[in-house]
């Protein structure tokens, strides 16, 4: 009897050890075989055949080969009128709120459109003659940086002008979870234009969907809008991105950090901009019982960075062995804690922190003294809320 008990322990351990290695095995060989929208050229050349495009793109848009999404177009004919560039420009070299100016594309000679600045909305003679608007941008699945805003407005223009927009998908590093305050509508502002959280779990292709089922383009328009979907994507694996998404978002230890340290932006402490560690470390000359110290200098990435030749104490992140992906406070409540200069508040005096946070609830908290663990539980209701819009637009498999 003892021995049978025994044999079928052993068999249960086989069962369930084949059933995972399978599930990994699968999985494993779904990352092999995965394309983003853009390197599956058959799904989209044929509904561009005979149209006038125009495309919205940046460096990022890059194929599998590392040909660029432009070149590859005009390459098998597709009639180009213009690129559009969002923030940092077509090729992705502007700093964050740098003035980006039109041009003409040296490589194929097609005009540029700056879609940042004065111009985030294309004017409808900058759509004029258009039939479709291909959209093919890396995103990184934050509320506050600014691409699916660049969506929404084009989104918008396409609704208004009759001009069809495709969105070629590409993988969000921070999908498959939701996390952070949810926005309200009060502090709508181009780093957050929409109703979710901080990370929304979304990819740009599905973000997109959501924006037009839930009619949150202005006066309730609606785009005809496509996604060309990626192959044997899984929302929570991670993927390899071909091209940095800006300047200071070099590396995977950034894009993971970003949805925690961008809220520094707001207060009187750097995150390493014009560093060669920008949103991996962060510190101010007013934090100095911090151990890590740093200047900020002029780079290619921060023309003037904050705090410019000041000495700034504060910690690196960038060695830390796990990937410190999920949304943490306890650094910014740090820096507050260990923050000392009278003459200047650690928030900045335009609550750039509220904009960022999408709420002025998290500034109030944080000046409480309220602990990680009360913050986060403030937010549980409206992500709950959140979760079943989100619901409806997903694409992909966990």
């Amino acid at each position: 009897m003892n021995l049978d008990f025994k044999i079928k322990n052993l068999l249960l351990i086989c069962l369930i050890f084949l059933g995972v290695f399978n599930q990994y095995s699968s999985q494993t060989q779904d990352k092999i075989d995965f394309r983003t929208g853009a390197d599956q050229p058959e799904l989209y050349l044929p509904l561009l055949k005979n149209k006038t495009i125009g495309v919205v793109t940046n460096q990022t848009g890059l194929m599998s080969d590392r040909t660029h999404l432009v070149d590859f177009l005009v390459k098998n004919g597709v009639k180009i009128q213009s690129i559009f560039a969002p923030e940092h420009g077509f090729r992705g070299d502007a700093d964050a709120g740098e003035k980006v100016k039109n041009g003409v594309d040296v490589k194929t000679g097609i005009p540029i459109v700056s879609l940042y600045g004065n111009n985030k909305k294309p004017k409808p003679e900058q759509l004029k003659g258009i039939d479709i608007v291909v959209f093919d941008i890396q995103d990184v699945g934050v509320r506050f940086y600014t691409y699916i805003s660049t969506l929404t407005y084009l989104m918008e223009a396409g609704a208004e002008n009759n001009v069809e927009i495709m969105v070629l998908d590409r993988p969000n590093p921070h999908d498959g979870y939701t996390d952070g305050p949810v926005l309200k509508k009060k502090w709508a502002s181009f780093v957050g234009m929409h109703e979710v959280p901080v990370v929304y779990g979304l990819t740009i292709g599905e973000y997109g969907k959501m924006v037009n089922g839930e009619k949150w383009l202005k006066n309730e328009v609606q785009a005809k809008y496509s996604v060309i979907p990626m192959k044997n994507y899984h929302k929570k694996l991670r993927y390899p991105i071909l091209d940095k998404p800006s300047p200071n978002l070099p590396n995977d230890k950034a894009i993971n950090l970003y949805p925690s340290l961008c809220f520094f932006e707001g207060t009187q402490v750097s995150v390493g901009r014009g560093t060669d560690l920008p949103f991996q470390i962060y510190g101010s000359p007013w934090t100095t019982s911090l151990p890590y110290q740093f200047t900020p200098k002029p780079n290619l990435g921060a023309k003037d960075p904050f705090l410019n030749g000041k000495l700034c104490y504060g910690e690196n992140l960038s060695d830390y062995k796990t990937d410190l992906r999920e949304l943490n406070l306890e650094w910014v409540i740090k820096a507050y804690q260990n923050y000392n200069n009278p003459q200047l508040d650690f928030f900045l005096k335009n609550l750039w922190f509220d904009t960022l946070a999408g709420t002025n609830k998290l500034r109030k908290q944080i000046i409480a003294g309220k602990s990680v663990q009360e913050i986060r539980e403030s937010w549980k209701s409206d992500l709950e809320d959140f979760e079943k819009i989100r619901g409806k637009y997903i694409l992909y498999e966990n």
